[in-house]
C-alpha cells in the first residue's frame, strides 16, 4: 500500500500593539499577548517568543506521548512535563543550544513502568517540533507508581 503525502498548514497572525508588545492570534482560538522578554528590554509577565519556543517543544512532546500511550494501551494517572530551554550566544547570534524535558508520569499501583518508559522514549524521538529544530534535546523522565492508599483519596 502506497503512503500518501500529507501537507498541513497552520496560520497565525501577530499584530503590534505598543512598545515591544503585540497580540498573537489564530482562527477559532483565544489570542495571547506576546512581548520581548525582560532580558532584552522587554516586558515581564507576558509570553515571549522564547517562552513559546520551549512551550511548543513541551506541548508537542506531551501530545505525542498521549497519542503513543493511547496507541500502546498505557494506563496512567497523570502526566506533566517541566521544560527548560537554554538560550546562548556561542558565535555571533543567539540560539537555543539545549532543551531539557522533565516528564513525570504517575502510574496506577500495578502500572507498567517499562511500557511507560518506552512511550516516553518513543514520544521524544517522534515529536515533530523536536524534528524541526536544531536544538539538542535531553529527557530526564520520572515514572512513579502510585501507592494503593493514594488511589482512595
Amino acid at each position: 500500500m502506497a503512503v500518501q503525502s500529507k501537507t498541513f498548514k497552520y496560520k497565525t497572525r501577530v499584530k503590534w500593539d505598543e512598545a515591544r508588545m503585540g497580540s498573537l492570534s489564530c482562527d477559532d482560538k483565544p489570542g495571547i499577548k506576546v512581548a520581548t522578554p525582560p532580558e532584552f528590554k522587554g516586558h515581564a509577565g507576558i509570553w515571549s517568543p522564547e517562552d513559546l519556543f520551549v512551550a511548543a517543544l513541551s506541548s508537542c512532546f506531551m501530545t505525542t506521548f498521549l497519542g503513543t500511550a493511547e496507541w500502546k494501551g498505557l494506563e496512567f494517572v497523570s502526566f506533566e512535563c517541566d521544560a527548560e530551554g537554554t538560550l546562548a550566544r556561542p558565535d555571533k547570534e543567539f540560539l537555543f543550544t539545549h532543551a531539557i524535558l522533565r516528564p513525570r508520569v504517575i502510574l496506577p499501583p500495578d502500572g507498567d513502568e517499562e511500557l511507560a518508559r518506552w512511550c516516553l522514549e518513543f514520544a521524544e524521538n517522534d515529536c515533530l517540533i523536536a524534528h524541526s529544530i536544531g536544538t539538542k534535546i535531553s529527557m530526564e523522565p520520572e515514572i512513579i507508581l502510585e501507592a494503593p492508599e493514594m488511589m482512595q483519596l
